[in-house]
């Protein structure tokens, strides 16, 4: 159990690095980093749980229960903050991609993240490649285009141009 909870917490926290532009609310991570604290609590009293039980120690047992609770409580509470910030996760990100893209010039590590988040969600844009218009990279190039990192992977000679939507 301790196994499989460490690695959920890492790989929330893992997947969250890729994404930390777009999320301003750092306590987003708090339910991860409780699962993983958690996961550690565990295997350390699961070896206490077994050395009791070998000794056949009734205070041991006892012990050992009543951190069982405190681990599940600490659980159920991970389970609410989770659920709580998923939806302040839900509306704080598309006010702050619109920030990210703002500042995107194809150079900055905003601009990485965005491509990397492109290609790999195979979106364009907060909603859609419309949204690269208001940037100040659209006004900038003047040649009526969004990055290539919103084409599709299956569009070989696609240019990002507006005129042609159907390889965005």
């Amino acid at each position: 159990a301790a196994a499989g909870l460490s690695y959920v917490g890492a790989y929330v926290i893992n997947t969250y690095r890729s994404y930390d532009n777009f999320l301003q609310d750092k306590y987003a991570l708090l339910p991860a980093a409780i699962i993983v604290c958690v996961a550690v609590v565990m295997f350390i009293i699961g070896l206490i749980g077994c050395c009791a039980t070998f000794r056949e120690s009734r205070v041991g047992l006892g012990l050992f229960l009543a951190i069982i609770l405190i681990i599940f409580i600490a659980e159920v509470s991970a389970f609410v903050l989770g659920f709580v910030y998923r939806e302040k996760v839900k509306t704080d990100v598309p006010g702050t991609m619109h920030s990210v893209f703002e500042k995107y010039d194809g150079k900055n590590s905003e601009s990485a993240v965005v491509d990397y988040l492109q290609e790999h969600l195979h979106c364009c844009g907060v909603k859609n490649y419309s949204d690269w218009t208001t940037t100040q990279w659209f006004n900038s190039t003047g040649n009526n285009s969004v990055p290539q990192s919103c084409c599709q992977q299956e569009a070989k000679n696609c240019t990002g141009h507006l005129d042609q939507p159907q390889e965005l």
